[in-house]
């Protein structure tokens, strides 16, 4: 088992990447996490007015994503970490997760510094070894989308070559940036892409529920 665990209609709008059976665990001991991935997912669409217009520190595609993952109960979260040396504690605290819940993390890199992998995946390594998440998910955006969609749109110059896309992110993952920490990405493709005026996305349908054994 492993991405074939997906729908297949998953398959064809997203580049997907596993890491460490990361499929597996989701489907098998989170699966009503697994299923809200899925429900989210699956209502994305990437419109044309949220992609051309300018936004803030985060942007409009992060921020949809965000808010459908909150109206399924996931919330932003860090940790505070102690470490005991001699009866001498210090603190430290890690960088927020994007959305979290229920032992999975999630990441929404969709135009940021590609350094921003380096410290997701670190994240996830720790909070793994430390027994606090079991998987990682992390939501990107794919490399092609630059050739096949951005620079046609005229924005070709708001994404440079060093922000987070799926090119940058994989050889980070493979050369084992997050440890033991299974990891899913997803890589948004132009086949969510949608010509449109308002660039509302629509609600994520109910998960489906999965049938007792």
């Amino acid at each position: 088992m492993g991405t074939n665990l997906l729908p297949q209609n998953l398959l064809e709008m997203y580049e997907v990447h596993e890491y460490r059976h990361a499929c597996s665990i989701l489907y098998e001991d989170f699966s009503n996490e697994w299923d809200e991935i899925i429900s989210v997912l699956s209502a994305f669409r990437l419109y044309e007015s949220v992609i051309t217009t300018g936004g803030g520190n985060k942007s409009d595609v992060a921020t949809s994503l965000d808010s459908h993952f909150g109206q399924l109960g996931w919330v932003e979260k860090g940790f505070k970490i102690e470490t005991n040396i001699d009866g001498r504690v210090i603190e430290s605290k890690t960088h927020k997760l994007d959305c979290y819940k229920n032992r999975i993390g999630l990441e929404i890199e969709w135009n940021n510094k590609d350094t921003f992998f380096d410290r997701d995946l670190d994240k996830f390594r720790l909070l793994f070894d430390l027994n606090v998440i079991s998987v990682g998910v992390i939501i990107t955006r794919c490399k092609e989308l630059q050739q096949q969609l951005f620079k046609p749109l005229g924005i070709g110059g708001k994404y440079g070559a060093s922000t987070t896309h799926l090119g940058k992110l994989i050889p980070k993952m493979n050369g084992g940036g997050g440890g033991g920490c299974p990891i899913l990405v997803f890589g948004i493709s132009n086949k969510l892409f949608v010509p449109d005026v308002t660039g509302v996305m629509p609600a994520p349908a109910e998960p489906r529920k999965k049938k007792k054994k």
